[in-house]
């Protein structure tokens, strides 16, 4: 099984592995983004360097004034917010399409989540958390693409769900761009299966969409049917559900198989329901019996190659991982 995937348009932060360029004139490398960097177009930003700051440079951080978040840097005490604002505003205005962003864990600016807003200058200030100011514009600016950041790359699942999430919109964006219903038709058909597992309710949605197509003219309608599809995918399915369409698939190919076979797979979805095994061992018996009994339905689907074969790595941090 090969499926064939356009290239995605991904931003990164720059000093993930293209300039040295970090507040500390270092370069951060990702083993995830460097796996994916030859299979993207890739965009890039630093928006400090960017606003004028320099490498190497002085910290800045967010801080919180008259209710206000600030952006400043605490050695110089200047206030970089609207030069950053006026940045993000034109890069992002001069930008692609995207289907993915990937920031850097904990930046003033990049940072997704979980970036520090302190309610002074001062060191040992107490602090909420939030999003960098550049990411909240590029969130504002793309609110359908997902964005995660390098750190939080290094759990499997995470990793695997952003990539089935920016392979498929891409899918679907060059669909919107060809303007053809039967495009749409095909899509929405080879991702079945992917959208049982992700959330089946949006997913009969989905199918009505594409049902009155006609009707409500292609514009409107794939238009509708990207927003829906995003938030469709926006969580990861849960082991249930991934057993649900396994049992499903099953259905397709168990009038060919021996008792015996048929005992393994369902010990191995059992195993996988009991965090035994990954999700890939289970996927990985029944494409062998996809590609054996040549079931063309079962071959087209989304489902059992996602994403490109070249990013699949098992490796994670450990941190929070669920197999």
């Amino acid at each position: 099984m090969m499926r064939t995937f356009p290239e995605p348009v991904v931003l990164f932060s720059r000093c993930l592995g293209f300039e040295a360029c970090r507040y500390n004139g270092a370069m951060i490398s990702e083993p995830a983004v460097e796996q994916l960097k030859p299979l993207v177009v890739a965009e890039t930003a630093c928006p400090e360097m960017a606003i004028g700051l320099g490498v190497p440079r002085s910290p800045v951080r967010l801080v919180e004034r008259d209710q206000v978040v600030r952006l400043v840097q605490p050695d110089t005490d200047r206030d970089v917010t609207d030069d950053m604002i006026r940045f993000s505003q034109n890069r992002l205005a001069e930008l692609p399409l995207l289907d993915g962003v990937i920031l850097k864990w904990g930046s003033p600016s990049c940072g997704p989540r979980d970036v520090k807003r302190y309610t002074n200058a001062k060191p040992g200030a107490s602090f909420s958390k939030g999003q960098g100011l550049f990411a909240s514009k590029v969130t504002e600016a793309f609110p359908n693409v997902p964005v995660e950041d390098e750190g939080r790359l290094k759990n499997f699942e995470i990793r695997e769900h952003f990539l089935t999430r920016v392979y498929a919109g891409t899918a679907l964006r060059r669909v919107a761009e060809a303007g053809d219903v039967s495009q749409l038709m095909s899509f929405h058909a080879e991702h079945k299966l992917l959208l049982m597992a992700y959330n089946q309710q949006k997913m009969r949605e989905l199918g009505r969409i594409v049902a009155s197509i006609h009707a409500s003219g292609f514009e409107d309608g794939v238009t509708r049917y990207r927003r829906l599809f995003a938030e469709a995918l926006s969580r990861a399915p849960r082991r249930n559900a991934n057993i649900n369409v396994l049992m499903h698939a099953l259905g397709y190919v168990s009038d060919k198989l021996t008792p015996g076979e048929k005992a393994f797979f369902l010990d191995t979805l059992e195993a996988y329901r009991n965090r035994r095994i990954c999700l890939s061992a289970a996927i990985r018996v029944m494409q062998s019996w996809i590609v054996r009994f040549e079931q063309s339905y079962l071959l087209a689907q989304a489902y059992f190659e996602p994403f490109p074969t070249a990013l699949v790595d098992t490796l994670d941090s450990g941190k929070g991982r669920a197999l």
